[in-house]
């Protein structure tokens, strides 16, 4: 075996098919590789490589911070079933990693499978060492709907930072309303970035006295995602596990869909992962992120909004350099500077010095 990975989610199938597509004698490790998924996987279309399976696309976006922003940008939720899918080529070994090096990993079960490379794409839970100080993370609740209201034509609402009607803590949360088919959409409420991540019982409440404030019936089956976002780059993993969900978004799947092949074409010829992923650039910007992820944490609930309210005022070029651009220092320095300078001097601050706690307030969602 040249390449085992460890984890079947959508980065490590990814890897593993752009691996097999090459030539590498592939195997994926997955616990659980016949059950479905439940979650639900957007991205930004335009960050999405070639062919990638894409379910249902919008042409256009809207956020609601202070006030409306309309995006001439694309947004697209992709097909689960294209995700999973995977070459003849690839092994599919079903099984618990309990231990492993670079180059064997032993199942609970107490066999070995050994490969020339082990890469670690197991999800978030591979993301760092235990530590006393609670993760940062973005929680969210989520059902599906009929489209009714919610959206206006052709678009994704990403972000609705209006209050939801009942809310039990002042940690603010935006409604997310993207279209999962023709006559449905998935309406999700959302903890953008927490210390810890904001209770679900609490999304769970905000969401459902949206719905009943619409008149819709709060279906029984529920999305609940959990995604920590302080992960530090691993010299030997990929997607989540490796560091690559953007630390003030929570995204991570359009950079592993567009990463892999870099990645497989390094593996076939002996280099590191993190040569192709952590670059000395993309190491700086990941560290930008990461500064504007605490100043997220320390802002007051009122000013979050606010913050996405200049955000969004951005030339649309800075806009996407800050969501998606890992590598592109120069750009994301001028984003945050052109934020920096656009603010008003209560957020400047916040901006400024975000390890000075707010005082008398709950870290945001």
């Amino acid at each position: 075996m040249d390449v085992l990975v460890v984890g079947g989610g959508p980065a490590g199938r990814a890897l593993a098919s752009a691996c097999a597509l090459i030539g590498l004698k592939t195997a994926v490790v997955d616990p659980h590789p016949d059950r479905p998924w439940r979650a639900t996987y957007g991205a930004w279309l335009d960050e999405l490589p070639e062919g990638a399976p894409v379910a249902v696309a919008t042409s256009r976006s809207r956020v609601w911070a202070v006030r409306e922003h309309r995006i001439a940008r694309g947004y697209a939720v992709l097909d689960n079933e294209g995700l999973r899918a995977l070459p003849p080529e690839v092994r599919v070994v079903r099984g618990t990693v309990v231990a492993r090096t670079a180059t064997a990993v032993r199942l609970a079960d107490g066999r070995v499978v050994k490969a020339r490379r082990v890469v670690d794409a197991g999800g978030n839970a591979g993301g760092g060492a235990a530590t006393r100080t609670p993760r940062a993370a973005q929680h969210a609740v989520g059902v599906v709907v009929p489209r009714g209201g919610f959206l206006v034509g052709d678009e994704a609402l990403v972000m609705d930072w209006r209050k939801p009607p009942d809310a039990g803590m002042p940690d603010p949360s935006f409604l997310y309303v993207v279209p999962v088919s023709e006559d449905e959409v998935l309406v999700e409420e959302t903890s953008l970035a927490r210390r810890p991540g904001l209770p679900l019982a609490e999304l769970r409440r905000r969401l459902r006295s949206r719905l009943a404030a619409r008149g819709v019936a709060v279906p029984k089956d529920e999305e609940r995602v959990r995604i920590p976002l302080d992960i530090r780059p691993r010299w030997d993993a990929f997607g989540a596990a490796g560091g690559l969900v953007h630390p003030a978004t929570g995204y991570s799947v359009a950079a592993a869909l567009r990463l892999a092949p870099r990645v497989a074409r390094a593996l076939a010829e002996g280099e590191s992962v993190e040569s192709v992923l952590w670059p000395g650039r993309a190491r700086a910007v990941h560290a930008l992120r990461m500064f504007g992820l605490e100043a997220l944490l320390r802002m007051r609930p009122d000013e979050v909004p606010e913050f996405f309210d200049h955000f969004f005022q951005l030339p649309e070029n800075q806009q996407r350099t800050f969501l998606g651009d890992r590598s592109d220092l120069r750009g994301t320095t001028l984003a945050m500077a052109h934020l920096f300078r656009s603010a008003p001097w209560s957020l400047r601050a916040r901006l400024a010095f975000p390890l000075q706690r707010a005082k008398g307030v709950r870290t945001p969602g």
